[in-house]
């Protein structure tokens, strides 16, 4: 699919470690037809404005899927893809990857595989929020009507609402649960805070169903459901 002309340079990275322990290999295995780490590359080429897609693994049978499905692989030292290996930091090393071999991006698209439930069209049209409000980074938001509670010092406190004035669900103040789906970020952010989110944030608001993440299982079964489901 040809991509719209842009004044941006944009691109996209997909962190992929070949370690997992929740769901043993999941970022291969198969999910509504595809490897999971397919999901996230199709929906990258599916936007109109992301120039380029990344995906960072130290794995060599994610590599082979990654070019497979269009992907330009970044590999990634051992020492930032272990199980505490954080996500800023498989960012921050991919980004150096770019510049020094690439192209200089005005953005970076984060997609996280344990979120695929989303498009090109969304990505695309996160990428034209982030523009119009100016922002210098974005993350991607379901909205909640949970009623929540902590346990603080021994006792039941309730967070969102007074539970001696309990209002109807529909009437609390809107809030939004982040869905780990897009995040979006100028170079400046990552680069001086070593964060994904900095500087002016906006929140790029989906549907519930975005806000399903694969940790377990269960999780996967029921992304599969909305992976295949034509609602």
């Amino acid at each position: 699919m040809d991509k719209q002309s842009s004044t941006l340079n944009i691109a996209a990275v997909i962190p992929a470690r070949g370690n997992s322990k929740g769901i043993p290999r999941k970022n291969v295995r198969p999910i509504a037809g595809l490897p999971l780490v397919a999901h996230s590359i199709l929906d990258c080429r599916e936007s109109q404005l992301v120039d380029q897609v990344f995906v960072s693994t130290d794995d060599l049978e994610i590599e082979r899927v990654a070019e497979q499905y269009g992907a330009t692989v970044i590999q990634r030292p051992a020492a930032i893809a272990g199980d505490n290996a954080s996500s800023e930091s498989a960012l921050i090393h991919a980004l150096e990857e770019i510049e020094a071999k690439h192209f200089q991006p005005d953005l970076i698209v984060f997609l996280q595989c344990t979120s695929p439930v989303r498009t090109g069209a969304d990505i695309d049209q996160a990428i034209r929020q982030l523009q119009a409000t100016d922002a210098d980074s974005l993350l991607s938001v379901s909205p909640s009507h949970r009623f929540l509670w902590q346990a603080k010092e021994g006792e039941a406190v309730s967070i969102n609402y007074d539970y001696r004035q309990r209002q109807r669900r529909q009437d609390l103040a809107p809030q939004y649960v982040e869905n780990g789906s897009i995040y979006i970020f100028k170079p400046w952010v990552l680069k001086t805070l070593k964060n994904r989110l900095g500087g002016k944030i906006s929140l790029f608001c989906m549907d519930e169903k975005a806000a399903w993440e694969i940790d377990s299982l269960l999780d996967w079964k029921i992304l599969e459901l909305l992976l295949t489901s034509d609602n």
